[in-house]
């Protein structure tokens, strides 16, 4: 078994079921009905999922506008800029509002010192009324003054907390943008980008960093027998026994499908062993139970390949060793961690990889 001869079923099996809805819903076969359809048939994003089934329901078929809406809420690469847009706009706004009334403010305190100046010259020649009017302009001065200065305290804290809430609206936005839908795990952009600096700081840092790559074994066979349900349930399951059994800077992230990947910093490749031997102790543990039925399912096994950072490795030789040892553990039987130092894993199926 290859890695390149598992996706290709994997992904076929997915178009099958993307072309078989657009059949059966006699659908124009247009590149944005195939992705929705596709990404349904994948099932890793249930909301989307939820919402063509909710639709189907109601109204027996997808119109071209549900089409469209569902494209636009879920799959469109403009989605997630068009809300940070909209919420730099809203941060821009509050910022222009409030330099408004900082220069009303400021309008306010020139025309006091003004009027205090006057004040002054209006003293040496007052009389006893003259007095009388000059403090009672200087009252009504003041009072206009702090009447200024308590709107613009007003304004800040209000300002204050609607950027906090901004920041926080941002940090919303950023996080979904890395995050897998359906596990919840660091989703294959934020993988790329944390490995290319785990590379680089281990590498500054003269310190050890290792990789494991796991893929759920027999995974096919779970969708094909109890439908892509029952396979959204076993990829959350191992998520959380992942999640669960990585610490600290380690990272963990839904590499693609039914494979996982963690990145170890500071972490030496027995020790990596060590980690990967609990996560698959781990999934092993559960029993996996139909939520329809309450049938129970059996349990799930993982497979896991580790390698380890050398002072030559770039991002793709190191994702290559762990994969040669991924499928050496799937070769020899699944359900079991190899790393690049066993004996399993053949030089040359390493060299094959790598290259």
């Amino acid at each position: 078994m290859t890695a390149h001869s598992d996706e290709h079923e994997r992904t076929m099996a997915f178009a099958e079921i993307a072309i078989g809805q657009i059949k059966a819903l006699r659908q124009p076969a247009t590149p944005r009905v195939y992705e929705v359809w596709y990404a349904y048939a994948t099932g890793y994003n249930p909301s989307l999922n939820e919402t063509i089934n909710e639709t189907l329901a109601r109204n027996g078929t997808l119109s071209d506008t549900d089409i469209d809406q569902i494209y636009d809420t879920y799959l469109s690469p403009t989605r997630l800029g068009d809300r940070i847009n909209k919420v730099g706009s809203r941060v821009m706004d509050e910022i222009e509002q409030v330099m408004a009334m900082v220069d009303n403010a400021v309008g306010s305190a020139s025309s006091y010192t003004e009027s205090l100046a006057g004040v002054s010259q209006q003293l040496h020649s007052a009389d006893r009324e003259g007095l009388r009017a000059i403090v009672e302009g200087l009252v009504q001065t003041a009072k206009e003054m702090e009447d200024v200065n308590q709107k613009l305290e007003a304004r800040l804290n209000a300002s204050k907390q609607e950027i906090n809430q901004l920041q926080e609206n941002l940090e919303v936005v950023r996080t979904e943008s890395l995050t897998d839908p359906l596990t919840s795990l660091a989703n294959r952009k934020f993988f790329d980008q944390a490995m290319a600096k785990a590379i680089v700081d281990a590498a500054a840092g003269q310190e050890p960093m290792s990789l494991m790559l796991t893929d759920i074994d027999h995974f096919k066979t779970f969708n094909d027998t109890y439908g892509h349900l029952t396979g959204d349930q076993v990829l959350r399951l191992v998520a959380l026994s992942v999640k669960q059994n990585v610490k600290g800077q380690d990272l963990a992230a839904r590499y693609g499908g039914e494979e996982f990947a963690v990145i170890l910093p500071n972490t030496v490749l027995r020790s990596a062993v060590t980690v990967a031997d609990h996560i698959r102790r781990a999934v092993m543990a559960k029993e996996l139970m139909k939520r329809s039925t309450g049938e129970h399912l059996g349990r799930v096994t993982i497979s896991i390949g580790v390698a380890t950072l050398r002072a030559d490795d770039t991002v793709a030789s190191l994702i290559g060793r762990a994969d040669a040892c991924l499928y050496a553990a799937k070769r020899n039987g699944r359900n079991r961690v190899i790393c690049e130092s066993d004996p399993e894993v053949a030089p040359a199926a390493m060299q094959t990889q790598v290259a």
